[in-house]
This record gives C-alpha cells, structure tokens and sequence, in this order.
C-alpha cells in the first residue's frame, strides 16, 4: 500500500469511519484516483463527503473518488479472503515461474488467501503469490 493511501485511510477513518479506502493511485502523476466502499453501497454523497475530505489534495492532483465498480481493485488480505472463489486478474511486480515459462500477470479463480499470500487456480495450475509481490489485482466479470 502506497504512503498516500495510507494518509487517506487514516484522514477519513477519522470522520468517515464506515467508508472503506480500497485503492488510492496516483495516475500520470497528475490524477489522484481513490475508490472507496461502505456495507450498503456507494452513493454520490459518499463520493462527495470523501472529495470534500481530501480537498486539499486538490491542489496537487485532480481528483477521483468513486465505487469500485464490477472488477474491484483487491489490495489487502481481506479483500482476497472476501472474494475466494470469484475470478481475478493479479499482475506481479516480476515474473513468477508457472508452466514453462515465468509470467507476470495471471487470470484465474482465487483459491485462498492468508495473510501473506493469494493462491489462484490460473491457466498455467495453481500459484501462490506474495502480496509484496502484487503490482494490481482486481476482479473480473464472469
């Protein structure tokens, strides 16, 4: 997890507390893009109470906040546990040895998630993956 989102988590733990921080990326080094998540959904509200939150970011990057949408971003263990049995795309930071040759990014069924590791069911057989070793991850559509 970036430093950034870090900030972020802890700002809005603070005054949105029911708001889950999934993903904050800085992208082109100028857009700042935070998906969040709450129990009952994502409402604009949400979305606008978080963009006030981070107001002042907006002097720095312009800002996104929204849902995650059907292919979620997946970034910590709780996410994968949530999700075992669903399809993911997780893309590694180096190849990692799988069939014959080694690959970098890897479609399957999650299979299993503990605390310092996913396992995915992909193409090539099974892999377990070090979330240190995690660049993106998220969902896909079935």
């Amino acid at each position: 997890m970036s430093p950034l989102q870090t900030e972020i988590e802890t700002r809005l733990a603070d005054t949105q507390p029911e708001i889950e921080v999934l993903l904050a990326e800085v992208l082109g080094g100028r857009c700042l893009r935070v998906f969040i998540d709450h129990p009952d959904g994502v409402t604009l509200e949400m979305c606008e109470k978080v963009t006030a939150e981070l107001n002042d970011l907006r002097e720095r990057y312009s800002l996104e906040v929204s849902s995650p949408g059907s292919e979620r971003p997946l970034t910590k263990p709780a996410h994968f546990r949530r999700f075992v049995g669903r399809r993911a795309r997780v893309r590694a930071r180096h190849p990692l040895p799988i069939g014959r040759q080694p690959m970098s990014s890897f479609t399957g069924e999650l299979v299993g998630a503990s605390e310092d590791e996913v396992t995915l069911a992909a193409d090539g057989g099974v892999i377990a993956i070090p979330y240190a070793e995690i660049r993106r991850s998220n969902l896909i559509e079935e």
